[in-house]
């Protein structure tokens, strides 16, 4: 059994009370203070281990930097403490174990990966390994909306580092790693009409809704499945009253495109939209929140070493496309060679169902763990 299989076996309880610990801290986005609540709890498991810790932009973020080690390099362990989920959803599915998985929100997304890597570093320290570059941990709060204040911290720990590891859920029941990323824009169309009472002068208003209608089929046209684009319109709304023409109507847009150019002529489509009902007048803004996470040659070299590294531990590691985006994003895009979801096994990310399967922790930590040491 390899070293660090065998040390981070006997560490499963450990993991399992900190993913506890962890998912039973509620972390929305929008909870700044509920955030930084994890934030202070992972900032002294750090310092327990003899990290050195410190908090960034606290007046954005209070976002987490744990750095070990020396070495004129680095090795970015990027992460993320926020999750999807509202204060109360720990209420309705608190935290459980049934069989091998854990349950809870969260728990997959991606606190179980948290605690996969912190633990790595952890065996890394307690086997007495010296890698021979510094491993950093930046764990921001705001992934989940865009990571808006703290990215340009992640794209400035990029450029300072020479690998940058994402313990991101794996995709898939296979545990497979993400090799590339769609990229994503968000947008906001409103539309405004003029009233009219919709009995006495119904032909003298310019329906807000209506048109809106028209906007909503041609974005949904936008998305060519065979290209790797999709356009949603996720989110409606307008008018007040059933019985006038509405004036007001809006429309939240979500675009993933595979491709930089992809994403480029489909943000000037959505940002060129033209009305349809004379007289009704549209505004949209927004712009491309992610680039595209692509199969360059530096993510694959950084890959197959991982494959290799995991085939020594008894451990497929297959590779996986996906339409979700994550941090990794950024750092793929200004060059650093990334490896993005080499975090927990399981599913139901962003789902109901979410869960972590128990007994791939150990294994995934020590691929962790010799992944920092041997980067």
């Amino acid at each position: 059994m390899s070293l660090y299989v065998d040390h981070l076996l006997k560490q499963q309880d450990a993991m399992t009370t900190m993913l506890r610990d962890m998912v039973e801290m509620e972390t929305p986005t929008t909870d700044k203070q509920a955030v930084y609540r994890l934030a202070q709890y992972t900032a002294g498991r750090f310092d327990q281990i003899g990290a050195n810790v410190e908090f960034l932009q606290p007046n954005a973020g209070d976002h987490l930097r744990a750095s070990w080690g020396s070495g004129d390099e680095q090795v970015l362990v990027l992460c993320h403490l926020d999750t999807v989920w509202p204060t109360g959803e720990l209420a309705r599915r608190p935290f459980r174990i049934e069989g091998s998985r854990a349950y809870g929100p969260g728990v997959y997304d991606m606190k179980g990966g948290i605690v996969q890597a912190f633990f790595a570093l952890k065996a890394i320290i307690e086997l007495n390994i010296r890698p021979g570059r510094k491993i950093v941990f930046l764990c921001n709060t705001d992934e989940e909306s865009g990571s808006m204040s703290s990215r340009a911290l992640i794209e400035l720990e990029a450029l300072r580092s020479r690998f940058v590891l994402v313990p991101e859920p794996t995709s898939g029941a296979a545990g497979a790693v993400k090799l590339t990323r769609k990229g994503w824009g968000i947008y906001h169309l409103t539309v405004t009409g003029r009233t009219a009472h919709a009995g006495n002068d119904h032909e003298k208003g310019i329906s807000a809704v209506t048109e809106l209608a028209h906007q909503i089929l041609k974005l949904q046209a936008l998305t060519n499945y065979s290209a790797g684009t999709t356009v949603n319109v996720g989110v409606i709304a307008g008018g007040t009253v059933f019985n006038m023409v509405p004036d007001k109507a809006e429309a939240r847009i979500d675009l993933r495109a595979a491709s930089h150019d992809e994403l480029q002529r489909n943000q000037q489509a959505i940002l060129g939209l033209a009305p349809v009902t004379p007289g009704a007048i549209l505004k949209v803004t927004g712009r491309i929140n992610r680039p595209p996470l692509e199969a360059t040659e530096g993510n694959l070299k950084l890959y197959h070493r991982a494959r290799q590294i995991a085939a020594d531990l008894g451990i497929e590691l297959p590779g996986a496309h996906v339409g979700g985006v994550s941090d990794g994003n950024f750092t793929s895009s200004v060059g650093a060679a990334t490896l993005d979801g080499i975090g927990a096994v399981g599913d139901g990310a962003h789902a109901v169902h979410e869960y972590l399967e128990l007994k791939a922790m150990a294994q995934r930590a020590a691929l962790f763990a010799r992944l920092l040491a041997e980067l």
